[in-house]
């Protein structure tokens, strides 16, 4: 291999380096569920499929998600040394500046507020506002003083459904409030489930994210329990309000029945295989409600 060769080499190992570094700031996986719950809420609200409001709800949704993620590792990124799971994040490798961080951040931010300002509403761009400002500014900070982070936390977690049916209806009302309403409760065992399995991790960070002070004991899981079951008749209140019909009002039964039976069981066992159990329900329960709502409208 000649000198070209092997600079040509360094330069697309350099950027390839560079693109894994920003994937990991925005958490892409994290990021696109997110996005998916808002395109849920555009396709439940849109009576016909407009591609330019679609794309900025996609790229809009995306760039805020991701700049909030971004502006949460620079927050935590001493936090992040401390803990297995994230110790290799680029921050805390320092495979990547603060300053580089931040820049990268701040205009994900500008472009994806731009984005669902201009090209959707004012209302869409303030969620989204509202969304970054609450998740990176109050919720993160707000971890390592109080459990009550994940109620704060909640809050800009459930807007990106209601945020992509006010997309598409430039104004919020009841049925964004259901969508917005059965995401908020559904986030306190998805989230307590996560925080028992990585209950040490977060405690070496000096975090305590789970309900009860006890940690990983029967009053938290009891917690999850109950927030699961409240889950049920929430799930109807589409089906009540005439947002939708039977047919998804039976299926968001079924899941609630489902992810409830998986709370019981970490009541009853209390241990991280139930716990890791309860998580992996909570991932199917949400995108199973949100479609079943979409595809009940069709």
């Amino acid at each position: 291999m000649n000198a070209t060769q092997t600079t040509s080499l360094s330069f697309f190992e350099g950027i390839t380096a560079s693109l894994r570094n920003y994937a990991a700031l925005v958490k892409v996986r994290l990021t696109l569920l997110v996005v998916f719950s808002a395109v849920a809420g555009y396709f439940i609200a849109a009576p016909s499929f407009d591609i330019i409001k679609f794309l900025a709800v996609v790229f809009g949704g995306f760039m805020v998600t991701g700049a909030s993620n971004t502006l949460n590792q620079i927050l935590e990124k001493d936090s992040d040394k401390l803990m297995v799971r994230t110790q290799n994040r680029p921050l805390p490798a320092n495979n990547m500046s603060l300053w580089e961080a931040m820049i990268f951040g701040l205009i994900m931010a500008f472009a994806g507020i731009t984005i669902l300002w201009f090209f959707l509403n004012p209302l869409s761009g303030l969620l989204g506002t509202m969304a970054l400002v609450m998740y990176a500014g109050i919720y993160t900070p707000m971890k390592k003083a109080s459990s009550w982070a994940v109620f704060v936390g909640a809050f800009p977690g459930a807007i990106p459904p209601m945020l992509g049916y006010v997309a598409e209806t430039g104004q919020f009302g009841l049925y964004p409030g259901l969508l917005f309403a059965i995401q908020f409760i559904w986030q306190f065992p998805h989230f307590w489930a996560i925080a028992w399995v990585s209950h040490g991790e977060y405690k070496k960070a000096g975090m305590h994210l789970l309900p009860s002070a006890g940690g990983k004991d029967k009053s938290s899981a009891f917690q999850m329990l109950v927030y699961s079951l409240f889950l049920l008749p929430l799930g109807l209140t589409p089906f009540i309000f005439g947002m939708s019909g039977i047919i998804s009002a039976v299926i968001i039964t079924l899941c609630g029945i489902g992810f409830s039976y998986y709370a019981a069981q970490l009541l009853k066992n209390l241990n991280d295989k139930a716990a890791l159990k309860l998580m992996f329900a909570s991932f199917v329960y949400l995108p199973v409600v949100q479609i079943a709502l979409w595809i009940d409208k069709i």
